[in-house]
């Protein structure tokens, strides 16, 4: 039983798509941003990869995966999943790449995807600097950032095992196309992710100040 008058649905997602706009309404059974129900108010939030300080999350991230190397001779690269079952997808992870870009502190800042292009496969073609660090855009370090996006990347020629049991996070920098690549582990296992659950819940709060449904 959820204590107090409010209940927060904060979706724990990199980006909008088929599961917060349709799975999680449905099977919550919310109205919208407000839903009255046996004497609560539960407001639904925008899933936390919305949230502006993701672009802190992914510089923190880049620094800390590759300390040493010159930012001015590097390409960092966000990889997403993207799917062209729909176009939101794709859009937090343009989103944070133009944010980025925009403080002119890497030579390069894109974004990659699994199933749309560009696709993470490419990375050598779409990137030009010697230096590469590649950030997943994933919440958690699950079957595609551990599994899936080194296979795309060439670090592993095949899905390995568990990620704690490899160490395709700790074998920085991997050298390959004549580049130094440096792979991360996902955004999401952030210690920050916390505060930015909470940054989610306040920028709710001053989107709606009220409830004019009530």
């Amino acid at each position: 039983m959820v204590e107090g008058d409010d209940v927060y649905v904060v979706p724990n997602f990199i980006s909008e798509g088929y599961f917060t706009e349709t799975v999680i309404p449905r099977e919550l059974e919310l109205d919208g941003p407000f839903t009255h129900r046996s004497g609560k108010v539960i407001k639904y939030c925008e899933p936390v990869g919305n949230d502006p300080r993701m672009v802190d999350l992914l510089l923190h991230r880049a620094r800390e995966v590759a300390p040493n190397v010159p930012p001015d001779k590097t390409s960092l690269l966000i990889c997403a999943h993207g799917t062209s079952l729909n176009e939101k997808s794709a859009e937090a992870a343009q989103s944070q790449a133009r944010a980025i870009r925009k403080k002119g502190i890497y030579a390069e800042v894109s974004e990659a995807y699994m199933e749309e292009r560009p696709f993470i496969a490419e990375w050598s073609r779409n990137t030009s600097q010697p230096n590469v660090i590649v950030v997943p855009f994933f919440i958690a370090d699950g079957l595609h950032s551990y599994q899936d996006i080194p296979v795309l990347l060439g670090v592993e020629s095949s899905p390995t095992a568990a990620a704690s049991q490899q160490e395709v996070f700790r074998r920085n920098p991997h050298h390959l196309e004549g580049r130094a690549l440096y792979y991360a582990s996902a955004i999401g296992t952030e210690p920050w992710m916390a505060d930015v659950i909470l940054d989610t819940i306040d920028r709710f709060d001053r989107k709606h100040p009220f409830d004019s449904t009530a």
